[in-house]
């Protein structure tokens, strides 16, 4: 539906109020229209001619100014509209010349007749000596130098893109940037690659201006000529001189914005980016050294000691730079006096300082050290690819898990063997391997006959024997059934490892907070009566902690909360009558019987058959006296129960059977606590865990007895 007239211009009115720079755009098109096609009187002519030269130094201020080339990202198109803005006024003027240029040097304005007459003396062969000097050094010397510069940099800027992304990943994973910092420094380097590529095509703008001014110049003259002899009949030396005065001014007030803009252009693309603008820089590393101008002082002074020479300019240029070179020669000496007694001053007041909370250095969460042969495959320069493995693993659990691990930060360390890398837990040693960067690992999985040359070893991650070999015997060791890996998906390999197995003890109260505000984002309303109302703080990281202790996920938090909602106020009133301590064991229990259905499909799959291990009746019988009047297993018989479920186990998983043990819900927590450190591959749960739509079998029996 169309809006009403009073309404469109109330919108009109209302956004040119708010943001008066939209007209620049539309204002500029309307210039360069009329330039073209109104013939406009010298007075506009004059206006235009001096709002040219105007802009063209204020773009050159402006790029002298700047820190960095970015900091002028829109260079390239002001480039393109100064150059399309003086090519109209070249337009405008050429028509106001070829039609008035009888009637004197006035015709084009005060602007041209000036730069016709007081700047080339009214000689028009000078004059043409001069345009044709400032064209041959904005087109051969400044745009050439500037495109060269802009080509190259647009190349090496797009050479070094993949180098600086790797270099913010490997900041970003290492903690030492946060991830809007890391997105926006992402943009800056994707900005430069793109401004360098604009830099490289806007040059030919000024390319071609160069040459248009030429070919303009000379239309001029020929044109003047003809219509000043033709049509009003002038003799052709009037009409040479008037025309052509006219035309080199004409050309001259063009070209110098054109030079000024070139220059611009070139002091864009040749600065390197600092906290200082190019005056700050040629002033600070020029003049800063006071060896070169005591040098050219005196060179200056023995040539001015020649006979013939201007002595007056030689000997007061070398007293000039002797005076500067000896003022900053005191001003460094002045300047590295106090720095040394500052220095001393805070040496003695640390000497005697006494220690604070900052010289406490705290303990990384997860680290992972390397030796210095590893140092290269997390290096940016050689693509820091563990770097992005290692990021990946965090995306990857955190997606399966439910909650984001903390941040590995990677470091070197000299005391560990050159090959050798350990992954700390809280400063922990918690695993260690040792790679071979450019050889593969190919990995025995226990079913290969044919030996491979190269050096033996042993998979960290499962302990399976290994031999490292050469790429090109990659399928050499598939082939004979080898599984072959790179020494980078090895460290991620066993970090992920180690990760998911250690998913508990890196759950903390942080995680918690984080999650839940993750989770009140989803459901607002659900989890403002859990904490404290349902449970306490404590007894939902305790209920979270067993889950991922036991390698369940807790992703699905709406029905944890919604579980922990439900019985946790039962059990809190059952305790407060009985006079006992709140049930945290009792409420894991729960939580994990109302996540029956996904943990059964995450250790059985979609089968509906339950296939799993189960202790034989007496052999249940022995552990739950045992638990239940001691708490734990006596060592013999721990032991025992160990070696047969090993056995048994074996057997279980040769058959493609799930490792998973059956059990009553009495045994099932003191049970799971028992294998978690012994076979952490077996999964204990209780029967009544298992829906009632699944289908249990117990194919692998635990026997009491030492006949298996």
């Amino acid at each position: 539906m169309t809006p009403p007239p009073n309404s469109a211009l109330s919108f009109l009115r209302s956004t040119i109020a708010a943001q008066p720079r939209i007209l620049a755009g539309p204002i500029l098109i309307l210039m360069v229209l009329a330039m073209m096609v109104l013939p406009l009187p010298p007075v506009v002519l004059d206006l235009l001619f001096t709002f040219n030269i105007a802009m063209a130094i204020m773009i050159l201020l402006v790029a002298m100014f700047t820190h960095r080339a970015l900091d002028f990202a829109a260079f390239p198109s002001v480039l393109l509209f100064a150059t399309l803005l003086r090519l109209s006024l070249n337009v405008a003027s050429a028509r106001v010349v070829l039609m008035n240029g009888h009637t004197g040097p006035g015709a084009a304005g005060r602007v041209i007749e000036a730069f016709g007459h007081f700047l080339v003396g009214g000689n028009f062969a000078v004059g043409i000596v001069v345009f044709l000097i400032l064209v041959l050094i904005n087109f051969v010397v400044i745009t050439k130098g500037a495109g060269r510069i802009a080509e190259v940099g647009a190349r090496f800027t797009l050479d070094a893109m993949p180098g600086k992304q790797m270099a913010i990943d490997a900041d970003l994973n290492a903690g030492l940037v946060t991830e809007d910092q890391a997105r926006k420094r992402r943009a800056e380097v994707a900005q430069e690659a793109e401004f360098y590529g604009s830099m490289d095509g806007a040059s030919k703008f000024v390319r071609g201006d160069a040459i248009a001014g030429l070919i303009i110049m000379a239309v001029c003259i020929v044109g003047g000529l003809l219509v000043g002899v033709l049509q009003h009949g002038m003799d052709l030396s009037d009409a040479a001189t008037d025309y052509t005065l006219l035309t080199i001014g004409d050309g001259l007030v063009g070209q110098i914005p054109s030079l000024i803009v070139s220059t611009a252009a070139g002091v864009i693309v040749s600065r390197v980016a600092t906290d200082q603008d190019v005056g700050q820089q040629l002033v600070g590393q020029l003049f800063s050294n006071p060896l070169p101008q005591f040098i050219t002082a005196a060179i200056l002074l023995l040539m001015g000691l020649i006979p013939d020479m201007p002595h007056f300019a030689f000997l007061t240029l070398a007293t000039m730079l002797a005076v500067s070179a000896v003022t900053i020669h005191r001003r460094e000496a002045a300047k590295e006096a106090r720095a040394s007694a500052e220095a001393g001053r805070s040496a003695a007041v640390s000497q005697a300082s006494e220690a604070s909370w900052k010289d406490v250095t705290l303990v990384d969460p997860l680290a992972l050290e390397i030796g210095f042969r590893l140092v290269a495959m997390v290096a940016p320069e050689k693509g820091a690819e563990l770097v992005g493995r290692v990021r990946a693993l965090r995306k990857a659990f955190a997606q399966n898990m439910g909650f984001l691990p903390p941040v590995v930060h990677i470091r070197d360390n000299l005391e560990l063997d050159p090959n050798t890398y350990r992954v700390l837990l809280y400063g922990v040693e918690v695993g260690r391997g040792e790679i071979w960067p450019g050889l593969l690992m190919a990995i025995d999985p226990g079913d290969v006959t044919t030996p491979l040359n190269g050096r033996a070893g042993t998979d960290p991650t499962f302990g399976l024997p290994t031999v490292w070999i050469e790429t090109g015997s990659r399928e050499l060791a598939q082939v004979a059934g080898y599984t072959v890996v790179d020494a980078g998906t090895v460290i991620a390999t066993h970090l992920d490892h180690l990760i998911h197995r250690h998913a508990a003890d890196l759950f903390g109260r942080l995680e918690l907070n984080r999650l839940m505000e993750r989770t009140e984002q989803e459901s607002p309303k659900l989890t403002d009566d859990l904490v404290p109302k349902a449970v306490s703080q404590s007894s939902l990281l305790f209920v979270l902690r067993g889950l991922l202790a036991e390698g369940i996920p807790i992703r699905d938090m709406r029905s944890l909360v919604e579980i922990l909602l439900e019985w946790g106020p039962r059990l809190q009133t059952s305790a407060v009558a009985a006079g006992t301590p709140f049930p945290v064991g009792d409420l894991l229990a729960r939580v994990r019987m109302g996540l029956a259905r996904a943990i059964t499909q995450q250790f059985f799959g979609e089968s509906r058959e339950c296939l799993a291990l189960g202790l034989e009746t007496e052999l249940e019988r022995v552990l739950t006296t045992a638990m239940t009047s001691n708490g734990s297993l006596e060592p013999m018989l721990a032991q025992k129960v160990l070696e047969r479920t090993r056995q048994a186990l074996e057997r279980h998983t040769q058959r493609g059977d799930p490792p998973v043990l059956l059990t009553s819900p009495l045994l099932r927590e003191p049970l799971s606590r028992f294998f978690r450190a012994t076979l952490p591959e077996l999964a204990v749960m209780a029967i009544s865990e298992i829906p009632d739509e699944r289908i249990i079998r117990i194919t692998t029996s635990i026997s009491a007895t030492d006949k298996l």
